[in-house]
């Protein structure tokens, strides 16, 4: 299974009611940074066989938006176990029941995402990984140890974009 990871994209700033923040949605910057990660996602041809959100309100939208960027036609679904109080071995039992799939989206919020990458990948969970808001983690699952494969997040994927826009295509040689 190739895994992809995500933090759910930029919802302003927290609120001190934990009520009043679980149903905080994505701001203007949140959605567009959705749909530059899902292009990024489609322009490297990945193929998502089903996306899984934490119930709450933000990671929800980074999910459905990005989905729809990316063509899938599922049903987004929802785990607690992507919560913000959910624990590696939660986690790790809503992996197994994805097992068969090729392709799983996950959103979820820090520190929770990055701790689980860190965890996956070292199997301590020594491995510090930062992820900014609307970061994607690609982690293959096939490989013992999992192996992070790559982290990309929306100021390098913002760069990528703008540095190809700019850069004239090299004309070929000629004798």
């Amino acid at each position: 299974m190739n895994l992809y990871l995500m933090r759910h994209a930029n919802a302003g700033l927290r609120r001190g009611n934990p009520l009043l923040d679980g149903k905080r949605g994505l701001i203007k910057e949140g959605k567009d940074q959705c749909m530059l990660m899902g292009r990024v996602l489609t322009a490297l041809k990945v193929q998502i066989d089903v996306i899984v959100s934490s119930p709450l309100k933000r990671a929800l939208q980074t999910a459905q938006f990005v989905g729809t960027e990316i063509g899938y036609d599922g049903r987004v679904e929802i785990s607690p176990a992507l919560g913000l109080n959910a624990d590696y071995a939660t986690f790790q039992a809503m992996l197994a029941q994805y097992a068969n799939y090729e392709g799983v989206l996950v959103v979820g919020h820090n520190p929770n995402i990055f701790q689980f990458v860190g965890r996956m990948i070292t199997g301590n969970g020594g491995a510090a990984i930062r992820m900014r808001k609307a970061s994607i983690a690609r982690v293959d699952m096939e490989r013992h140890p999992p192996l992070l494969r790559w982290l990309i997040d929306p100021r390098m994927a913002r760069s990528i974009y703008l540095s190809a826009a700019r850069s004239p295509k090299p004309k070929s040689l000629r004798k």
